[in-house]
């Protein structure tokens, strides 16, 4: 199938595309939501994190965490968070970016303090060490159910991943479809042989363009209708810097997820019309 075929397929049809069940779940769960948001909750402490999913939780698919800066961190926040996870019906992506041989990524998503593996729905590595990155984490994940993804691109100014690195990251996934489920990137790949990759992207923001320290954001327009992309990634223009503004969170995630959507249903009604 086309990348354009494959855009104006809904998400419920595309989740027939999947074997991994993390990637059929997320599909699923973004028709069942009407919501292709993923708020990033990178704070430090525990009481703010699980305020701003709560707040947030109607409105998105998917929660991204990065559970190591939190300072008061211990395990019975995960239960708090799968907790929050069943009340509003979202998935958990613990933003890891592993780095390493397979052997030590095996590892760190399987062990130490934070125990990834046993609670998070998808991870995400880059694809320096190789192929042996996603043979050690696919050891962990695959007999969970888990999936990941691959950073072929980054929002950042000056980011190397780029070019060749983006192109050989592209055929890492295809050789491993049964556990990496897709990318983080910032446009859908192009010249792909049939398969079906989710696109998630960060630097998506309504309101700026950059933080002054190196990100640059589009509109979730940019992103879904223009770059093919599936999942719009937003941290701070959510929830700002006071995070016991928990109504004006909730309208604000509200409002990236109706952008979202909107951006969806227009990609796929132009994409069905242009192919018929």
């Amino acid at each position: 199938m086309s990348s354009k075929g494959v855009q104006a397929l809904s998400y419920a049809q595309r989740a027939d595309n999947y074997t991994n069940p993390a990637a059929k779940e997320l599909l699923l769960t973004m028709e069942r939501k009407k919501s292709n948001l993923s708020v990033s909750v990178d704070v430090t402490k525990s009481r703010d994190f699980l305020a701003i999913i709560d707040a947030v939780g109607p409105y998105v698919c998917l929660i991204k965490t990065h559970v190591d800066i939190l300072e008061d961190f211990d395990f019975t926040l995960i239960e708090s968070l799968q907790a929050l996870s069943k009340k509003h019906d979202f998935m958990i992506f613990e933003d890891r970016k592993f780095a390493d041989i397979g052997n030590t990524v095996a590892l760190q998503y399987s062990s130490g303090v934070h125990r990834i593996a046993s609670w998070s729905q998808i991870t995400n590595a880059h694809s320096v060490p190789g192929p042996s990155i996603v043979a050690g984490l696919s050891s962990v994940g695959l007999p969970l159910g888990r999936g990941l993804l691959l950073l072929a691109e980054m929002s950042t100014a000056g980011s190397l991943a780029v070019g060749q690195y983006t192109e050989e990251t592209y055929q890492m996934a295809r050789d491993h479809q049964d556990f990496v489920i897709g990318f983080i990137g910032q446009r859908r790949p192009t010249g792909e042989g049939g398969e079906d990759f989710l696109v998630l992207t960060p630097g998506v923001g309504l309101d700026v363009k950059g933080d002054g320290m190196g990100q640059q954001y589009r509109t979730p327009r940019e992103v879904i209708l223009e770059s093919g992309c599936d999942v719009i990634i937003v941290g701070r223009g959510v929830y700002g810097k006071d995070y016991s503004l928990t109504e004006a969170i909730a309208q604000q995630a509200e409002r990236y997820r109706d952008a979202g959507w909107s951006a969806y249903l227009e990609r796929c009604k132009s994409l069905i019309g242009s192919l018929n």
